[in-house]
């Protein structure tokens, strides 16, 4: 394995989940910089954790330093520019969600990866965990039977005061609300278990936030097999949870938690409620490991990638996947119709953005004006 030099852009209140992946992939990484255009704050954490160099300016920093990974920890508009800028430069990228505004900008990442045969990656920890993994090979081999049913629900609760944040609540720079921010780490989850989704009906109110974006949304989705699934994204429940349920042939699987799980917040019940002779329940239980979906499990993945030069996990289609379904979500509420996966074209508003109205472009400069 060889040791890869890390930088950060963006070190705000975000910041600490990264730092603890760092930490868990112990010598395969040395942190080499830090950048935030609040000087104290980056100066401040540069002494906090021992980063030898500090700057204000991401351009700045990769001609100085020229990193290996770029850990992307700013606003979701920033994102793409700093991305390509960091690809460009030579470096790897692991960028928090949502990766990008819109599919065109995505689009425009995918090129800047072909250009400099350079990898991103995006942070989506919940696929790590040992209970998803174990899952995810389960139904691999048809051991619960044919996914029939899906209920996938982040029920969360953002005040007022959460929405003061400059960037926060507007299509030009969040680029929607907890369909894109909150709930997107579940509805990874959800889509990438099962079976490819195939059309999406849906519904987004702004009913207690003053903002741009809405702070509810609900769906309706059809799978390419034909199973059904719904997905509820809030930012106005106050006993909050994350819960995914999948209804199998032969057993329910489901998960109820916050922000993080292990094996205990995961339970199978099978068809057969006695349980013991069922063979769906066998097969959960052999789930031997209790690994939490955290950044630092996906760090290792990226890291391991980058020993064997090939793309990592969470990049290039299955990055896209969640991109092109939030857009679809935006153009059926927007529109009152239902979407078809596939359907947005480079012709269509919404493959521009997620609302369908041109966003402001944002120049690698600008995009060092903010922080997560």
């Amino acid at each position: 394995m060889n040791t890869y030099r890390i930088a950060i852009i963006g070190t705000g209140a975000s910041i600490n989940n990264h730092v603890e992946a760092i930490r868990a992939v112990g010598d395969r990484v040395q942190v080499v910089a830090a950048v935030d255009v609040d000087e104290a704050r980056v100066k401040a954490f540069a002494d906090k954790f021992t980063v030898p160099r500090y700057f204000t300016d991401a351009a700045d920093m990769l001609a100085a330093v020229k990193p290996d990974l770029v850990h992307i920890v700013t606003p979701p508009a920033t994102h793409m520019p700093l991305a390509i800028q960091c690809l460009e430069a030579g470096a790897w990228v692991y960028c928090e969600k949502p990766l990008c505004r819109s599919l065109a900008e995505f689009d425009q990442i995918t090129q800047a990866e072909q250009r400099t045969g350079r990898y991103l990656s995006t942070v989506f920890q919940w696929r790590f965990g040992s209970a998803a993994q174990h899952l995810k090979r389960l139904i691999a081999a048809n051991q619960l039977g044919r996914f029939l049913v899906g209920n996938c629900h982040t029920l969360w609760y953002r005040n007022a005061a959460y929405y003061q944040v400059p960037w926060r609540g507007k299509w030009s720079t969040e680029s929607g609300g907890p369909t894109t921010t909150l709930g997107i780490h579940l509805m990874d989850l959800f889509l990438w278990l099962v079976d490819e989704w195939a059309e999406v009906t849906a519904i987004t109110g702004t009913l207690d936030r003053q903002i741009e974006v809405e702070d509810v949304s609900m769906a309706l989705v059809r799978f390419q097999d034909g199973s059904l699934g719904n997905i509820v994204n809030s930012a106005l429940s106050p006993r909050q949870e994350s819960h995914l349920r999948l209804d199998f042939q032969q057993a329910t699987v489901e998960v109820n938690t916050l922000y993080r799980y292990t094996n205990v917040n995961w339970r199978c019940t099978p068809l057969d409620s006695e349980g013991e002779a069922s063979g769906a329940l066998a097969s959960w239980r052999g789930l031997d490991q209790d690994v939490m979906g955290s950044h630092g499990v996906q760090l290792a993945q990226i890291l391991d990638s980058m020993d064997r030069g090939e793309r990592p996990p969470v990049s290039g289609l299955e990055g896209r996947r969640i991109i092109e379904f939030i857009a679809s979500l935006y153009k059926s509420a927007l529109t009152g119709r239902s979407v078809q996966r596939g359907s947005i074209g480079s012709d269509d508003p919404f493959y521009h953005a997620m609302n369908g109205e041109p966003y402001s472009v944002t120049s690698p400069n600008a995009a060092n004006n903010t922080t997560r």
